[in-house]
């Protein structure tokens, strides 16, 4: 079976944005060995802005989105071939396979990415996978491509994931800030974790921290797919992951496993609502019960500004309790003049839409 390996930006570029040449031999050295002995390989990579900023010579991590892009667009071919090269030395191909958001949500799209990956897994090819930066419209869309990982990792049933970072695992506290904080071995149960410090922030060039690789962690054990979250510069990391050797923090698979599409993972674990809505208890029972769509009728309020497209949070409007998450088909500006409204007076009205969320794009908490 698969091993889905996502080496995080701090394991391929350092603090500079200059490719970590020797990380990443050692780390291609032991993808070819594996890959040799029928471990066939997926390799989800993060680090193409960091390294662009570094050709282009910018300082600091740009905040406009087009300039996010770009940066990507320059450091996305420099990374791809950092690995191929390492990878054609030892006789290895690889291909480079770039996914956005959109890609996820399409049930036939992500059906033909995994038709495409095993495919190539079959020819003995390694499938380096990014997201899609340069036309990504939210940028962190995966999280450090954590959950970009994770889904992949779902969706190819694979043996593992793994997530390279530059700390040995998860720890019970900050180790940058803490001495004496010490390695939790396994993590068979997320509320273990309690008030555990999983040090919420990434480094300067990356998008993602340890909140984000356990949340992941989460996504891919609940559905099956054991998780190990270890030091990617480790001479033997991949050696000793493969041969099942204790290293970093490990997360056994679910015993009873989450049935549910890659996407509806995405939106239960990956994603950070930007608004609220609130609804009452008949539109509530159809969500929970009867899995249906949410209307316009059901909407009591919303929360903070939206638009069509935006990932919002489901709230009973009676508790305050969260329902869920959805991907929401009107802005919030929009959804003040239709919320508590049937139907049948909505369709006399233009560019009304028959849901506020459609079963298809919502989840429950």
């Amino acid at each position: 079976m698969t091993l889905v390996v996502k080496l995080g930006s701090s394991v391929v570029v350092d603090d500079a944005g200059e490719l970590r040449g020797s990380v990443l031999a050692s780390i291609c050295g032991q993808v070819d060995e594996l890959t040799r002995k029928d471990e066939p390989i997926v390799l989800v990579t993060s680090g193409a802005i960091a390294r662009g900023m570094n050709l282009l010579g910018v300082a600091r991590r740009p905040k406009k989105m087009d300039e996010l892009q770009a940066a990507s667009a320059v450091g996305q071919a420099d990374i791809y071939r950092a690995y191929a090269d390492r990878l054609k030395r030892r006789g290895t191909k690889s291909a480079q396979i770039l996914l956005s958001r959109s890609d996820i949500e399409n049930p036939a799209n992500y059906r033909n990415i995994q038709h495409t990956i095993e495919r190539l897994l079959q020819w003995g090819v390694v499938p380096i996978v990014n997201e899609n930066d340069t036309t990504a419209t939210d940028e962190i869309t995966f999280g450090d491509n954590d959950f970009l990982a994770a889904q992949i990792a779902v969706l190819l049933h694979a043996r593992a994931l793994v997530l390279l970072t530059n700390t040995d695992g998860l720890f019970d506290a900050d180790p940058r800030s803490s001495a004496g904080a010490r390695l939790i071995a396994e993590v068979s149960d997320f509320s273990q974790l309690g008030e555990v410090e999983i040090g919420a922030a990434p480094s300067h060039l990356g998008r993602g921290g340890m909140g984000s690789k356990v949340a992941a962690a989460e996504m891919a054990a609940n559905s099956g797919v054991g998780v190990v979250i270890c030091n990617g510069r480790s001479p033997d990391v991949l050696r000793d992951v493969a041969a099942g050797r204790p290293t970093g923090t490990s997360f056994p698979p679910a015993r009873r496993r989450e049935k549910t599409s890659v996407f509806k993972l995405w939106l239960k674990y990956g994603t950070r609502p930007v608004g609220s809505l609130y609804v009452d208890k008949g539109a509530e029972r159809a969500l929970r019960r009867d899995g249906s769509s949410l209307l316009p009728v059901g909407v009591v309020r919303s929360s903070r500004r939206f638009g069509a497209g935006d990932v919002v949070e489901v709230r009973s409007d009676a508790d305050d309790a969260v329902i869920g998450h959805g991907v929401s088909e009107v802005s919030s500006s929009r959804l003040r003049a239709i919320q508590g409204r049937r139907s049948g007076e909505i369709k006399r009205a233009a560019d009304a839409p028959e849901e506020v969320i459609h079963r298809d794009r919502f989840v429950l908490l």
